[in-house]
Order: structure tokens, then sequence, then C-alpha cells
């Protein structure tokens, strides 16, 4: 088994899992750690006790320092994006980049440049999420930002 501790806040909080699955949380109090699961709290003087509890050596990695994010890692298949996708996509019949925030989220967003039909008029909009593309009037994906306003004026017009 590996059982990896994910830094939340350095040094004071952890996600503790075991091959991607949530284990419980670990938390450091100034004199000692605290492990919690559903319906089991533990405390430990030191990681060795830590390491008993679990019968092997966990991986304690800092989820606190990003790594350097470039702007190749910021797009979906030629267009843009606003974080670092995961689960890309292209859904060819509408011709959608798509992607999600995280790897193990659900909600898909539309990388690029659109504008968007409310009821109150056309507005622009970056990386919307594909639940609103499809329930409003669209025009997009573009690839810059300056695509998105001919198109947004033209449409105002």
């Amino acid at each position: 088994m590996t059982f990896k501790a994910k830094s939340v806040l350095k040094d004071k909080f952890w996600i503790i899992e075991n091959n991607e699955q949530l284990v419980g949380t670990m938390s450091w109090n100034d004199d000692r750690y605290m492990f919690s699961t559903t319906g089991e709290t533990c405390f430990f003087d030191n990681k060795r006790q830590i390491n008993q509890r679990f019968g092997s050596e966990i991986v304690w990695t800092d989820l606190s320092t990003p790594k350097e994010v470039t702007q190749e890692d910021l797009v979906v298949y030629e267009f843009p994006t606003s974080v670092t996708p995961y689960n890309t996509m292209y859904d060819v019949q509408r011709k959608l980049p798509l992607f999600t925030k995280s790897v193990k989220s659900k909600s898909l967003y539309c990388a690029g440049y659109y504008i968007i039909h409310f009821d109150k008029g056309w507005v622009k909009s970056f990386c919307p999420k594909l639940i609103t593309v499809e329930r409003y009037e669209t025009k997009g994906p573009f690839r810059t930002e300056i695509e998105m306003r001919q198109e947004l004026s033209r449409a105002t017009n």
C-alpha cells in the first residue's frame, strides 16, 4: 500500500490518500499530529508512530508550491484557457474544445473566448461552462480576445 500525505496548509494540514482514494486528514497542533477519519481520531507524537499505524512509509508531498505553468499548459486544441486544463476533449459535432479544472472534476468548460446572448443582451465570456453554452445562444470559440470583440460588435449592431 502506498499512502500519500498531500499538503493543504504547509506543515499544518494534509489529506491522506491510498491509491488516490481519500483515507482521512492529518493536522499538526504544535506538539503532535492528529489523524481523523469517519468515526476515528488518533494522535501521534512523530512520523515514525504514523508509519507504524499505517504499516508503511507515508509519502509527504507539498501541494502548496505549484509547478511553473507555461503558456503551452493553458491551451486546449489551440484555444486558450484560464487554468491548467485536465481531461481535454474535442466535441466534434458542436466544434467545442472542452476541459475540466481538476482531474476528478465532472464540470466541463469550453476553452477560448465566446459571446453569449442572455436576456439583457450579448456579453463576452472566457472559458464558460459547457452547460451555459448549451442553454444560451452563443458564438465562438475564438482564439483571441480581438476576434471575440469584433464578433460582439457585429452581434450588438
